[in-house]
């Protein structure tokens, strides 16, 4: 275990604010204040742009638009379509594809920067420069030095920088400051970090992305989040002693590792850190132990709870503390599902507890910008300085070793041109289908639009991996070009039917066009069973069944795929489109999750199974999927004609669970659950969102949907077998080997 001495304790921690015996914070004062008190006095309001539309755009959208005198007022993002879906959501009129066209062209007053890490350093330079405050997400860079030249330019510009730690304005946390910083619990002499939450990244990807790239940014991407806390409270620390270990290596050849320890002192006060990335149940507490009483937070339950002892006898003392403990806890319990349920109904601006912290720091932000104020130490520039010389700190305590180079090699040379595209390559079936293709002998270009990591392993000189968006006609024109077939898998999850459209719907369209303008021989499209009723009574269903007539009424996955099966079936049948559909079954196998939905509703240890799960289910292995759809190019004469993809039902859901259960050693709480109660609840939920205007209110809960999920029906899949040749495998115990402990490799791996 490698020890290290703080380089930046005592300078960084006298330039972070720190409270006063009276309570009160004792604030930075930047330089001048001119611009700002121009900006406040006048009538319109700030105007806001996000760069990054990514998951995380959601909650600043959300806080931006609940602030008053603030406006969010154009999206940039390199992907213009992500740029669109996001300010479509929240009504945004401006949308850009770089920062230089946004500052341009939107007349901003404001940034927040929602990027990777090592974006954030240039992109904050160019906002500030360009006279915007920018409000950035943690990390505030990737260095301590990247942020002393941006605290030296906002000081320049007279602009503010903050950085969103994104737990610091949760409510537990500040009745957790609270207590530490008033000295209510006396002198702290222990502080305890468990970070045990998965990532899920290293698991399932994508993998290329700056986090993953090298074993330190692990640690500087989600290290301010403890580091940040531990800073307030106690200051930073003196000394360290830091144990990585669990290394895994990614596809890439890229090395991670998922278990860090940390442990040090900050003058008086012990530190240790326990954070693992690894599968297991999510814990992220912090617990102080001081003179006077303990505290702990728990930041997922967003609660704190508060121990000191009373003056009375100690086994009424021990009652007595209990007792105060629950009562903490409920009433806290209750406060968070209060605000998340009023949320909901629009008599609050509240909601989840990670929600209310990014909108109360983004209060405080723009309070600041607006009156001329300095910023709240929790998100001020010196803190995110302090945080990332922390992070360097922890870093260099770990003595990683030097990691072997990942693999740089060029692409092969292609030995042929290629006359399949495959979109949507990088997916679980899509993976396998390029598998196939090559051991086939085909020259196949991928279309990916994330990470191509998966993809790399297959490499070949018959193999051309390309960058696009399925949404994106341009791209699909440039992926089409010397194509004689063409596979779409690609889809995209969505919350509600216009994000259905136009993420699955649309893109549909444009594949199909591109398809007759590049004069391909064929399109084969994946479609789902799902699109079929297949609840009580629906029997057999064969190549000719038809989709399910009320489809309308059933969920957004199935509705959007009926949908874009008959959009495409209408040009073979009026633009002569060659078209052949594949719908699979339930797909499992090596690359899958074997905790699939298919069978019910997994949650940690708990699976909802849909109904009594005593009937067969309709199972396929994604083999057996692939080698379907190769035969789906190979055989002529096969236009307009749909196929049903699943194997003989050899397994019910309570059979693949006792599967699961033996070859994972897990044991798993199971609940078969009924229609009419599934159906109930959903009612409920719809009640509230026709009650409060959601979106998502035009969708009303159908009992057939639920329903059709118990997959009661039988699949005749014999019009494949018969024309495209197709053997699937045919065996209960080669369907539990391969469809269920093969896919359990990357999690047994996880584990280790």
């Amino acid at each position: 275990m490698a020890k290290t001495t703080s380089s930046h304790t005592s300078a960084e921690l006298q330039s972070i604010p720190r409270t006063q015996a009276s309570g009160t914070e004792t604030n930075i004062v930047s330089a001048g204040s001119v611009a700002t008190k121009q900006t406040q006095q006048a009538a319109r309001p700030l105007r806001v742009g996000i760069v990054g539309a990514g998951y995380i755009a959601e909650f600043h959208a959300h806080a931006i638009n609940s602030t008053d005198g603030v406006a969010l007022a154009a999206i940039c993002d390199s992907n213009r379509e992500n740029a669109k879906s996001l300010a479509a959501a929240w009504n945004v009129p401006l949308i850009f594809e770089s920062i230089e066209q946004m500052i341009a062209g939107a007349e901003l007053d404001c940034v927040h920067l929602l990027v990777p890490p090592d974006l954030h350093y240039s992109l904050a330079k160019k906002a500030l420069e360009a006279r915007l405050h920018v409000f950035v997400e943690k990390p505030m860079c990737t260095s301590a030095a990247e942020a002393d030249d941006l605290i030296a330019l906002a000081a320049r510009c007279d602009r503010q920088l903050a950085v969103s730690h994104n737990f610091m304005f949760l409510s537990s946390y500040t009745r957790f400051r609270e207590a530490v910083r008033s000295g209510a619990l006396g002198p702290i002499d222990q502080i305890t970090f468990h970070y045990l939450f998965e990532l899920p990244q290293i698991r399932f990807g994508p993998f290329d992305t700056w986090m993953l790239r090298k074993p330190a940014n692990l640690m500087i991407e989600t290290g301010p989040h403890l580091l940040s806390i531990l800073l307030d409270l106690v200051g930073g620390p003196d000394d360290l002693a830091v144990k990585a270990d669990r290394m895994a290596i990614l596809p890439k050849g890229a090395q991670i590792y998922r278990r860090w320890r940390v442990l040090g002192t900050a003058q008086k006060t012990a530190i240790a850190m326990n954070v693992n990335f690894g599968p297991g149940f999510p814990q992220r507490t912090i617990f102080v132990r001081g003179l006077f009483g303990t505290a702990t937070l728990d930041l997922d339950a967003n609660t704190c709870v508060i121990d000191q002892r009373t003056p009375l006898d100690p086994d009424i003392d021990r009652f007595t503390r209990t007792n105060r403990i629950a009562r903490q806890l409920s009433s806290q319990a209750r406060r968070t599902l209060g605000d998340y349920i009023f949320g909901k109904l629009k008599l609050r601006k509240r909601g989840s507890p990670y929600q209310n912290s990014i909108v109360d720091s983004t209060h405080s932000f723009y309070h600041s910008v607006r009156a001329g104020l300095p910023l709240d130490p929790r998100i001020s520039a010196a803190s995110g300085r302090a945080v990332m010389a922390c992070c360097d700190d922890v870093v260099r305590a770990a003595a990683l070793p030097d990691p072997a180079p990942p693999a740089t090699s060029m692409p092969p040379v292609l030995a042929a041109r290629p006359t399949v595209l495959v979109l949507g390559a990088a997916g679980f079936i899509g993976r396998e289908l390029v598998q196939h293709l090559l051991a086939r002998g085909y020259a196949v270009r991928a279309m990916v639009r994330g990470s191509t990591a998966s993809l790399e392993e297959l490499a070949s000189d018959r193999l051309e991996i390309v960058r696009g968006d399925v949404r994106r006609g341009e791209d699909l024109a440039g992926a089409m070009s010397g194509i004689d077939f063409v596979y779409h898998l690609a889809h995209a999850a969505g919350r509600t039917w216009d994000d259905y459209v136009s993420k699955d719907i649309e893109p549909a369209r444009l594949v199909g066009e591109a398809s007759l303008a590049a004069g391909v021989k064929r399109l084969v499209y994946t479609g789902t069973i799902s699109s079929f009723y297949t609840g009580s009574g629906a029997g057999a269903i064969t190549e000719s069944t038809s989709l399910d007539p009320n489809i309308e009424s059933r969920d957004y996955y199935s509705r959007a795929k009926a949908a874009s099966e008959k959009l495409l079936m209408d040009m073979h049948r009026e633009r002569k489109l060659p078209l052949v559909i594949a719908r699979p079954a339930i797909v499992i196998g090596k690359g899958g999750t074997p905790f699939h939905w298919g069978v019910g509703r997994f949650s940690d240890h708990i699976c909802e199974v849909w109904g009594e799960g005593r009937h067969p289910l309709p199972f396929v292995l994604v083999q057996d999927v692939a080698s379907a759809l190769v035969r789906m190019i190979e055989v002529p004469g096969i236009d307009g004609r749909c196929y049903n993809l699943s194997d003989t039902p050899l397994l019910s859901a309570r059979e693949y669970l006792a599967a699961l259960e033996s070859a994972s050693g897990l044991k798993l709480e199971i609940r078969y659950q009924p229609t009419w109660k599934l159906y109930l609840a959903d009612l409920a939920k719809w009640l509230v969102k026709s009650a409060v205007g959601h979106p998502d209110r035009i969708r009303v809960p159908s009992y057939r949907d639920w329903d059709s999920r118990r997959q009661a029906a039988v699949f005749d899949a014999t019009g494949a077998m018969r024309d495209l040749d197709w053997k699937p495998v045919g065996s209960r115990d080669s369907l539990v080997k391969s469809g269920v402990d093969e896919a359990l490799i990357s999690w047994r791996e996880a584990l280790e």
